[in-house]
Formats: structure tokens, sequence, C-alpha cells
């Protein structure tokens, strides 16, 4: 239940502000169609982070309890640093919808595509590596990701608005720094 908790929440904080929630508001405010935008974000993100949290799982196979331990620890303090840098989004980077595949193709695509590399896909990782329920973390940080876009996808500019980004991006930061020292007590 841990695993599932403090995935959800982590990635829920994460993603204030950043590039995907950025994206979801382009695409609603473009396509109009919330509940198509938000089936696609579901998919991309359940295909996205179950391939990351495989590979942290692996990661974590391979490299060891005792190393990793230190890897998070790092990944983890990194992870804090970067969530103070605000995303940005070109809104060249959407692809226009196509045949068949419409509003829902272009969001999954877009999202998928978005969320290579990204804090929440490297921090999937990094809980797969710490967590051995993966399963759980999987669909924690799916769920953290439908907490924080889901709200842009109903309610849109109204709510960015009244979000201040520089102090939940300041909180993330915290509870990632955070947990990396705990990470690190732990390995000592």
């Amino acid at each position: 239940m841990e695993s599932l908790l403090l995935s959800t929440g982590l990635v829920a904080l994460a993603e204030i502000g950043d590039k995907t929630q950025l994206l979801t508001l382009l695409l609603v405010t473009r396509f109009r169609r919330p509940g198509t935008v938000v089936a696609g974000i579901l998919v991309a993100t359940l295909l996205n982070h179950a391939l990351a949290g495989a590979l942290g799982h692996w990661f974590m196979q391979v490299v060891g309890e005792a190393r990793l331990k230190w890897l998070l620890a790092a990944g983890f303090v990194a992870m804090g640093l970067w969530m103070l840098v605000p995303d940005k989004l070109d809104e060249n980077e959407v692809p226009k919808p196509r045949g068949r595949w419409g509003v829902f193709g272009t969001t999954a695509l877009a999202f998928f595509a978005a969320e290579m590399g990204d804090k929440t896909q490297i921090a999937t990782v990094a809980l797969a590596a710490r967590f051995p329920e993966l399963g759980a973390v999987v669909v924690g940080t799916t769920a953290g990701m439908l907490l924080a876009n889901v709200p842009v996808a109903v309610w849109g500019p109204r709510l960015m608005q009244r979000i201040p980004l520089h102090w939940v991006r300041r909180l993330a930061a915290a509870l990632f720094v955070g947990l990396g020292a705990m990470v690190a007590l732990s390995a000592l």
C-alpha cells in the first residue's frame, strides 16, 4: 500500500506545472473533447509507466540492493532539484489528429512521446526500483498523472490561474529530496 500511495502522491505533485499538464490544456482547448483526451492520457500513461516500471524493476535485480540505494538516493535528490525548473511546451510539438485515430490517438501518441525521459517517467523507474510491487507503482504513478491532468482537462485555464505553481514545485522538490535523504540513511 505504501508503494501505491507514495507513487500516486509524488507523481501528482510532480505533474503540477509539468509539460504534460500544459499538453492537456492545449489538447482540450484545441479539440474540446475532455473525455477523449483523458482516455488518451490514461492509455499512454499506463503503457509508458508500465515500461518504465519494468525497467526500474529489472535495474534493481541487476544492480543489487546495496548499490541501488545510493543510486536511488542521488536520483531522488536530482529529481527534487529538477522539480524547481518549470517546464515549457512548444505548440508545434502537438501533432494534428489524422485518419481514424483522431483526438484519442493524437492524445495517446503526444502523451506517450511527452513522457519519454520526463520527470514522472524517471520517477516511475526509481519507484519501481525501490518497491517490489511493480503493479502498485504503475497504478500509483498512472493515478497521480490522472489526478494532476483530469482537473486541467475539465476545468482548464480557470484552475491553472489559481494554483501557485512555484509553491507546488517547491513542495514536490522537498518531498523528492526528503525521500532521497531517507533512502541514503537506510543505506548506511
